[in-house]
């Protein structure tokens, strides 16, 4: 079985969304059923199909988190220290041709969220960046061409 490697944060963020979905969303889920049940004939009855097509994403995602769970190998990244870029580091970069600034968090698969800045382990940024150190010059290929960075820092949080 392989492992994901996954934040700490990002499992308990993980873990918080299924027990939602079990306690909440799920029963919710099921009563809207019933209830739409209770109105007739199911074959034209829009809040029953709907419901029906709820809980089948609701299912889907309960057996995905559970995938998921089972499988995380957590790494808590604030037991980590140094200028190298390694998983769970928080790197601010600068693009050496307009001098813009990001900082990107480098997680597993399951949290990445490249809008909050949860940059993916697999993606091309995150492989070209791990094992360099602050000052380094990352190369990354890009559909625009190729870019290049500036390491500024590496914190573990």
């Amino acid at each position: 079985m392989k492992k994901i490697p996954i934040t700490k944060a990002g499992h308990a963020a993980l873990s918080d969304e299924l027990r939602q979905l079990k306690s909440f969303d799920r029963p919710a889920i099921i009563q809207a059923i019933a209830e739409a049940r209770e109105h007739g004939d199911l074959s034209e009855n829009a809040e029953y199909h709907a419901a029906r097509e709820k809980q089948g994403f609701t299912e889907a995602r309960i057996k995905e988190l559970e995938n998921i769970l089972g499988q995380a190998d957590i790494i808590d990244p604030s037991g980590q220290s140094g200028p190298v870029v390694r998983f769970g580091a928080t790197v601010r970069l600068k693009d050496e041709e307009t001098d813009e600034e990001s900082v990107y968090q480098i997680v597993g698969e399951p949290e990445a969220d490249i809008r909050s800045g949860k940059l993916n382990l697999r993606s091309p940024l995150a492989r070209a960046m791990v094992g360099k150190r602050t000052e380094d010059s990352v190369e990354v290929r890009t559909p625009g061409g190729e870019k290049c960075y500036e390491i500024m820092s590496v914190e573990y949080v």
